[in-house]
């Protein structure tokens, strides 16, 4: 992978700053900033960054929106930053195409960590393997092309990771923390919301009738398993 671009937006300048002194210390140089929404998406739409951190709360609008105007071009890793921390608002953050959510205050250090452990995750996706079949799924030799009866899906990064260990698994259970391990690259921390969300938003894309999955269900208590 070519050095990685980031591009960080948040209105708070001497934020911006120190996250990328700390980025830029763990060897990452090629970095942007921008301090509105308007200016964010301009910079994403010329930059075309690797990974995207951004600021919830923005003065021409949210961070949500500037994500999912980013969702509808590219499946970059995206980490939101926010001063809010009921559930419900990391949920929504998760929801909506977020990677992963920090929430202030924080050290820059943790942020820079949190971006090596997603662009570790893409890297790893990146790594050539032998092309997999499983029931009605079909993913290419480097994991970047899913498709089900034939039909390409459009994933983001960790819904091919859900979906490629599931494929390496068919029909075996797998936990929440095994999932969190290999896909987001981190110790569990008992983070099972994360999961339920991004599993949630894969069946919507795999699934006949995501209400009712067909494939990948829900064992109680133990985790999920792609049947097939």
């Amino acid at each position: 992978m070519e050095q990685p671009r980031i591009l960080i937006v948040d209105d708070e300048q001497d934020l911006c700053t120190l996250i990328q002194r700390a980025l830029e210390k763990e060897g990452f140089h090629e970095i942007r900033t921008a301090h509105t929404l308007k200016d964010g998406l301009a910079v994403f739409e010329t930059f075309r960054p690797h990974l995207a951190i951004l600021d919830v709360m923005l003065p021409d609008g949210e961070g949500y929106q500037l994500c999912q105007q980013m969702r509808a071009q590219s499946n970059i890793p995206i980490l939101f930053l926010s001063a809010k921390s009921e559930e419900v608002d990391k949920l929504l953050g998760l929801a909506i195409g977020g990677d992963d959510y920090i929430t202030k205050p924080f050290s820059p250090k943790e942020v820079a960590f949190r971006v090596k452990a997603q662009l570790r995750r893409v890297s790893m996706m990146e790594a050539p393997v032998e092309e997999t079949t499983v029931g009605p799924f079909q993913m290419n030799e480097d994991e970047t092309e899913v498709y089900v009866n034939g039909e390409r899906l459009e994933l983001t990064a960790k819904e091919v990771g859900l979906l490629a260990c599931f494929l390496r698994n068919p029909n075996r259970i797998l936990s929440k923390e095994t999932l969190f391990t290999q896909v987001w690259g981190e110790s569990f921390f008992g983070s099972d919301n994360t999961v339920m969300v991004h599993i949630r938003r894969l069946r919507e894309k795999v699934e006949p009738n995501p209400s009712e999955p067909t494939y990948i269900k829900t064992v109680k208590g133990l985790g999920y398993r792609l049947t097939v």
